[in-house]
């Protein structure tokens, strides 16, 4: 099911997410609708408290070569090295903005069976790792934008 996405302004976005503790149907529901949701509305990657839900989940589709993530209750363990790319949002339709973000990133979370993964992303995929677990505790992107540029859409 497609779920509506909260926009900026929005005071949801700017709480802070709680731990998944049961890995059950109702999270099963959640990682589909998030991957309809985030596909329906052209992203790579969506925080659950984008659609009203606190809770430390995320769902990332930036290639096939990486496939789809879910990542719940992500951890980043590890970054180096930075980079400076301009960044959207799916709650922030419209607007595009640099942001400085590390090259690499190493992150641990949970799949949906309750099963630990360690993940190391590069390039798109740090940046999404780290825009994404942002929203988790109430950081938006705009937030860090080092300067606004024109959206190419």
């Amino acid at each position: 099911m497609i779920r509506e996405i909260l926009k900026f302004g929005d005071p949801l976005l700017r709480k802070s997410s709680s731990e998944v503790t049961c890995f059950d149907e109702e999270l099963n529901v959640l990682l589909d609708d998030m991957y309809e949701t985030m596909r329906n509305a052209d992203g790579i990657g969506l925080a659950a408290p984008q659609i009203g839900v606190l809770k430390r989940v995320i769902v990332i589709e930036t290639s096939e070569e990486t496939g789809k993530l879910e990542l719940i209750n992500p951890v980043i363990t590890a970054m180096w090295g930075k980079q400076f790319e301009a960044e959207g949002c799916l709650s922030l339709v419209g607007k595009r903005g640099i942001v400085k973000r590390p090259m690499h990133v190493k992150l641990k979370a949970y799949d949906r069976h309750g099963n630990l993964h360690r993940y190391h992303g590069k390039n798109l995929l740090a940046r999404a790792f780290c825009h994404e677990v942002d929203h988790l505790n109430g950081i938006l992107y705009e937030d860090k934008v080092l300067e606004w540029v024109d959206n190419e859409d």
